[in-house]
C-alpha cells in the first residue's frame, strides 16, 4: 500500500545491498513494507515493527484475521464525509477505543482515501476496496511466520541485537519528522538511532536523504556511506526528469552481495572460484 516514506521506488536497490549471510532479520520502521514484502521468505527469522500502533494492529490483523478485516471493510464509502469522520476521531487520538479489527479497517481506510496517504485530506479518486482484497490474502499469507512488533526502535534494536542479525532501519527522513503521524520522531532521535546502531553486535543497513547533516552524523569509523539517485516522484508533474539523491549506510561493505556473484564464475579457469578467492574479491 501506499505510505510516506515508502520504499518502492528503492527496494530492488536496498535488497542487493543486503549482507550475504544473516539469521534474523529485523525491518525497524516497517510502514508499508514494500522491503519485506519484496524480500523472498527464506529460514530467517523475520520481524516487522513499527512505532505507529494504529499501522501495527493493522498489520497483526492482516496476518491473524484477514476475513473479519475484509468483512469490515466489504462496505465502507469512498466519501468524504465518511473520511472527514473517520480523520477526526483520528486526530483525536480515538482509534484505541475501537476493537482491533474494526480500528484496523478505519485506519485501512484512511490509507486508501487519503491524498498521498497522508492520512488527513480526503484524495478525491475512485477506488474499490474490494480490489485490494486479494492483495490482503497474499499479505496474510506472507505474514505468517514474520513477527509483528510495536517499539521505539532503541528497545527493539538492543532486544534483537545478535551476532547474526541484520537490522533494516528507514527512519523518518532528515527535516520531515512532522509528516510522520502517531510517531513522534524528533531530530534528536537520529542521533539517538546512530548511537544506537554504533553499538551492536549484528550488522545494519540505514536509507536516508542526503544532506550535510546526515552525511556529517554517520561520518564515522567503519561505516560506509553510498549516494544513490532516484526519480523524484513528487517532481515529475513540475520538473520532469528531476532526480532525488539518497545515502545506504551500513557498517558492512555494501559490495559484498554484487561481489560473489561476479566471482562465482572464474572466466579465466572457466570453474567455479574457491572461497579464499570469493572472500579475497568481497574485500575488493
Amino acid at each position: 500500500m501506499s505510505w510516506v516514506g515508502g520504499k518502492k521506488a528503492l527496494r530492488d536497490e536496498i535488497l542487493s545491498r543486503f549482507p550475504l549471510y544473516y539469521e534474523k532479520y529485523i525491518e525497524v520502521f516497517g510502514g508499508a513494507g514494500w522491503v519485506l514484502f519484496h524480500k523472498p521468505p527464506g529460514m530467517d527469522f523475520e520481524v516487522w515493527n513499527d512505532y505507529n500502533s494504529n499501522l501495527a494492529n493493522l498489520y497483526r490483523c492482516v496476518r491473524d484475521k484477514p476475513n473479519k478485516l475484509k468483512y469490515k471493510l466489504r462496505y465502507v464509502l469512498n466519501s468524504r464525509e465518511d473520511f472527514n469522520w473517520i480523520a477526526a476521531l483520528h486526530k483525536k487520538g480515538l482509534f484505541g477505543r475501537f476493537r482491533d479489527a474494526d480500528r484496523a479497517a478505519k485506519f485501512y481506510q484512511l490509507i486508501r482515501y487519503s491524498y498521498a496517504s497522508g492520512l488527513d485530506s480526503f484524495g478525491s479518486q475512485p477506488h474499490s476496496m474490494w480490489a485490494d482484497f486479494p492483495q490482503i490474502d497474499m499479505a496474510a499469507r506472507r505474514l505468517q511466520k514474520v513477527v509483528i512488533e510495536n517499539k521505539d526502535f532503541e528497545g527493539l534494536i538492543r532486544h534483537y541485537d545478535r551476532s547474526v542479525s541484520f537490522f533494516y532501519c528507514d527512519p523518518p527522513y532528515f527535516s520531515t519528522e512532522n509528516y510522520y503521524k502517531d510517531v513522534g520522531f524528533k531530530k534528536e532521535d537520529h542521533i539517538r538511532l546512530r548511537d544506537t546502531l554504533l553499538k551492536i553486535k549484528g550488522k545494519f543497513l540505514v536509507s536516508y536523504n542526503d544532506c550535510p547533516e546526515i552525511r556529517k552524523l554517520w561520518d564515522r569509523p567503519g561505516i560506509y556511506i553510498e549516494e544513490i539517485s532516484r526519480l523524484n516522484n513528487l517532481a515529475q508533474r513540475y520538473e520532469g526528469g528531476c532526480m532525488y539523491s539518497e545515502l545506504f549506510i551500513s557498517n558492512y561493505r555494501q559490495t559484498e552481495r554484487n561481489a560473489l556473484q561476479l566471482s562465482m564464475f572464474d572466466e579465466n579457469t572457466g570453474g567455479i572460484l574457491n572461497e579464499k578467492s570469493i572472500n579475497d574479491a568481497g574485500d575488493d
